[in-house]
């Protein structure tokens, strides 16, 4: 079992960052990629970022590679999004996920391939 906190979302002006913070409890998070997703007002949850269970490998969507970045400590059992060059476009609900699969696909972000979520933390980015 795996549970999973978000938080450090708030209000930001367009072009500011933020770094948002998923805290995990049970002793298999270092076991477990990670996933950060995203729901915006009336739009389906939506891929944003994943890293592989040691921390090596990490992938983006599209729309934010080179503006986040994903990473965990292992040992604080933390994981992290930082997220810069900030659009209003970013406005949504963030989720932290975690996957035990022994595949692939949660690195582009299978919703299938993720046994565990948190509630969300809403970000909102003003123009």
């Amino acid at each position: 079992q795996v549970q999973l906190v978000e938080s450090g979302g708030g209000l930001v002006q367009a072009g500011g960052s933020l770094r948002l913070s998923c805290a995990a409890s049970g002793r298999t998070f270092s076991r477990h990629h990670m996933g950060w997703f995203r729901q915006a007002p009336g739009k389906e949850q939506e891929f944003v970022a994943a890293i592989h269970w040691s921390g090596t490998g990490t992938y983006y969507a599209a729309s934010v590679k080179g503006r986040f970045t994903i990473s965990r400590d292992n040992v604080k059992n933390m994981l992290y999004l930082q997220m810069n060059s900030l659009k209003p476009e970013d406005t949504a609900v963030y989720y932290c996920a975690a996957s035990s699969s022994d595949g692939i696909s949660w690195a582009s972000g299978a919703k299938f391939e993720y046994d565990y979520w948190g509630q969300g933390t809403q970000l909102t980015v003003s123009s």
